[in-house]
């Protein structure tokens, strides 16, 4: 056993599960890669502890990342959930906005997904509010007992508490929840004023029903892996982090599973944070490719830019979350051909199992990975994660397949593709899905991605970062340390986070009396909370902010009235700081014009909704500095081979990462192998070490 204290990061993936340790007296970081296990993520973490030589009992704080709420929502297998809803509303969650997304707005035959929730389990009670939260029907007790008598006989796991402006007033909800916990001893039930206390009564419904449907399964999740995690010696809680980039402990998880729903992404935006802070880079773009998809996001001045609406499946999850797109495009994407005989990659995947028909594990179809292998880009005398012999005759035999079943033009019978041929076709589609990505969170967003720099982690992000780069005209490339694990170490670089918000619809100079006072309501009960969790004074920070919008506009954007000092949340100035009216005013101004291209000064500013965020901070890994015993490139010189750019096979040369000297120049052609990723240097670029051992990289001329 390794000896020492940890702190563990732990991202389970749909291929790997990955492990970041950090031992506390030494800083000295540790990584390992474990297949995932489906529904059986424990034993993928105790596995990867072993793997590391770390005892459960040497485990000071443990942070995970989990897609258990992710892939429940999409294979619909979470609990039977009842609704109670105002009566003459049991079908709003069905109905939503009537409107359809591309590319359903093109398909004949769409068919609109059926909710989580039939409208049998939808239970009506007699009550109504206003829309400024006043009373105009009184809660019917006796309709609220018959609801939760047919809930209860319609064996439910779980109720949703959804009544029209409870977010304005939550009292009625508080009395149906308090008899249904009357009725139903440890039944969960999920309130819409807890889950989502703002308006927009379709999305508030939604997400509330996604919460209680989860909260059985992350309340077995949660248990069983504490347990087992006990069992071995384990002393600590476990603590999630949740979609917003903030970690929360296991109670706020059960209570609230539906803000871990993009947990394990949000771990590798923070990580980039903080390593773009002691590299000096404040605007980037994060590209996270793993074995099943690939995460992106926009991050301005250290700060990624955040949203409440996304959808999960054909759901709308409204929650305070990182603005990550996601694309089905991994080492694991599978090429096949269309019904015209053209090429496709993913979304589909070979996942863990399988896996790529390069893991020697059974795969029989052709994955990006294979096609690595094929041009030489992935090596074969080292096992991927430390597990994973290489197969390179089975990479091959799948990519030379199906080169036979492409057609083949008329005017060129003879014609024949090879497999590197091919095996660059597929990766050129990979990298044209993954640019699509980026381009959606830049260029559609008024942002040019030449005034960026792309960070690359995730297994198989820094092989394919070039090439990204080269198709947006990106000038300048990072691949931080141990990027393999990236997302895993970025856990521990997390800090509780606790959101709230206030809607308070109308214009903003005629509310303005009343920020200061809901700031005060907010801020006061968070700061309670984070000192229910042991956090001094002096570890908690807050952060203000607005939704704000021209008046005859549908939706918001949100601006910042705290003065931040450098990255982070800053220590709280004072309830009553807050910027002059016209200060907010000319900031939202500016916003606008910088998000679509213009701003009318002269239109009256409609405020929506106030937000809080409160911050419990914990002590995270210092940046790692590179020192090295090597002093030229051949002490780290591990082979010579050949490796296919551009259609052409180049004599390169492989380096051993953890070998390379301080400051090493690197040219390309190059690969450089290290555990848990490859990183390929194009023809055209170079790039050095930087002194933290970051490869900073950058166009030739």
């Amino acid at each position: 056993m390794i000896p020492g204290m940890f702190i563990v990061g732990v991202d389970v993936g749909g291929t790997f599960t990955d492990l970041t340790a950090v031992d506390e007296a030494t800083g000295r970081v540790v990584v390992t890669k474990v297949p995932s296990q489906a529904r059986n993520e424990a034993a993928a973490l105790l596995a990867g502890l072993q793997a590391l030589g770390i005892a459960s009992r040497e485990v000071r704080r443990l942070v995970h990342g989990t897609t258990v709420g992710t892939n429940a929502v999409l294979e619909r297998r979470g609990a039977r959930v009842a609704v109670l809803t105002t009566a003459g509303f049991r079908d709003l969650i069905e109905i939503g906005r009537t409107k359809r997304n591309i590319p359903a707005l093109f398909v004949p035959t769409f068919v609109r997904p059926k909710p989580v929730v039939e409208r049998k389990h939808r239970f009506e009670v007699i009550e109504r509010l206003a829309a400024d939260g006043s009373v105009l029907v009184p809660l019917d007790p006796a309709t609220v007992e018959r609801a939760l008598e047919a809930a209860l006989a319609a064996r439910a796991e779980a109720i949703a508490v959804c009544l029209l402006h409870a977010y304005l007033n939550p009292t009625h909800e508080r009395l149906v929840a308090d008899a249904a916990k009357g009725r139903a001893l440890g039944l969960p039930v999920s309130c819409s004023a807890d889950v989502v206390p703002e308006y927009r009564e379709f999305e508030r419904f939604s997400t509330t029903v996604l919460n209680a449907y989860l909260q059985p399964l992350m309340d077995v999740y949660l248990s069983g892996l504490e347990e087992r995690l006990l069992a071995t010696g384990y002393g600590h809680g476990v603590l999630t982090v949740g979609s917003s980039g903030g970690m929360m402990t296991t109670d706020t998880a059960r209570r609230l599973p539906i803000k871990t729903i993009f947990s394990g992404p949000a771990g590798g935006v923070s990580q980039a944070c903080h390593v773009g802070d002691s590299a000096g880079i404040r605007d980037f773009v994060t590209y996270d490719m793993g074995g099943t998809s690939t995460d992106v996001c926009l991050v301005r001045d250290l700060t990624p830019v955040m949203t409440s609406d996304s959808m999960i499946g054909a759901f709308p999850v409204k929650v305070p979350q990182i603005d990550m797109h996601t694309v089905g495009a991994g080492g694991g994407s599978i090429a096949w051909l269309d019904v015209d005989g053209s090429l496709q990659v993913g979304p589909r995947s070979a996942g863990a199992s399988p896996g790529p028909a390069a893991y020697g594990l059974g795969g029989t179809e052709a994955t990006v990975t294979d096609a690595n292998v094929v041009l030489g880009r992935i090596g074969t005398s080292k096992r991927l994660g430390g597990s994973i012999a290489v197969a390179p005759d089975k990479a091959r035999a799948v990519v030379a397949d199906l080169a036979r079943r492409m057609a083949v033009p008329a005017e060129r019978p003879q014609a024949t593709l090879t497999g590197e041929a091919l095996a660059e076709g597929i990766v050129r589609i990979a990298v044209a899905r993954m640019t699509s990505a980026i381009r959606e969170i830049s260029i559609q967003r008024g942002y040019d991605p030449r005034d960026f720099t792309l960070i690359a982690f995730g297994g198989a992000g820094p092989m394919h970062a070039l090439a990204i780069a080269d198709e947006l005209g990106i000038p300048r490339v990072l691949v931080p340390r141990h990027p393999g694990n990236f997302s895993a170490l970025g856990l521990l670089a997390s800090d509780i986070k606790h959101d709230d918000v206030r809607t308070r619809v109308g214009p903003l100079r005629a509310q303005a009396s009343l920020l200061g006072e809901l700031f005060a309501e907010m801020a006061g009960g968070a700061r309670r909370q984070l000192e229910l969790e042991g956090f001094a004074h002096d570890q908690q920070r807050v952060r203000r902010s607005l939704d704000l919008r021209y008046r005859g506009q549908a939706f918001e954007l949100n601006v910042a009235v705290d003065t931040i000092d450098g990255h982070g949340p800053s220590r709280f100035k004072g309830l009553d700081a807050l910027p002059s009216l016209a200060e907010i005013e000319a900031q939202f101004h500016r916003q606008h014009a910088s998000a679509y291209g213009h701003a009318n000064t002269d239109a009256t500013i409609e405020l929506v909704n106030i937000r809080l965020v409160a911050y419990g901070l914990v002590a995270k890994p210092a940046a790692e500095r590179h020192r090295s015993d090597t002093r030229s490139l051949d002490d780290a010189l591990i082979e010579r081979r050949r490796v296919w750019f551009g259609g052409a096979a180049h004599d390169c040369p492989v380096w051993e990462r953890e070998r390379l000297p301080e400051r090493a120049a690197l040219g390309g052609p190059a690969i450089v192998e290290e555990f848990g990723a490859t990183t390929v240097v194009l023809p055209g670029w170079r790039g050095a070490l930087d002194e933290h051992g970051n490869i900073r990289l950058e166009r030739e001329g």
